[in-house]
């Protein structure tokens, strides 16, 4: 199992989300996040020079089987990509155990639902 992490644009995440679906990741979490990435802008207003470098951004957190993990990773660089600066970043991190506390199904059974998914 592996947790894809996915730092995309904010104007992307409909088109990512909709790619999502497309390969059969229906469940994930998101927030929106701010960082501070390559591009540094002041603006000035009204006299008072104001910092606008910080980004604000969607972060992705998706556990996939391991099977799951190419075709995951393909739709977010595929949907998520403008080829400007800034369009962010995907990280995958290992991980060792899951559970479904609903039923109490452990390791990759638990993040699937029997019968829809092999």
């Amino acid at each position: 199992m592996k947790k894809i992490e996915a730092i995309i644009r904010k104007t992307k995440f409909d088109e990512v989300t909709e790619a999502l679906k497309e390969v059969g990741i229906d469940f994930f979490s998101y927030w929106d996040v701010r960082g501070i990435g390559q591009a540094r802008q002041e603006r000035v207003y009204r006299g008072v020079v104001y910092d606008t470098s910080s980004i604000e951004r969607t972060k992705l957190s998706i556990i996939v089987r391991d099977k799951n993990l190419d075709k995951t990773i393909k739709a977010i660089l595929e949907t998520a990509r403008t080829g400007e600066i800034g369009d962010g970043k995907i990280f995958v991190v290992d991980i060792q155990q899951s559970y479904r506390i609903r039923t109490g199904e452990s390791g990759d059974e638990a993040l699937f639902i029997k019968g829809l998914e092999e």
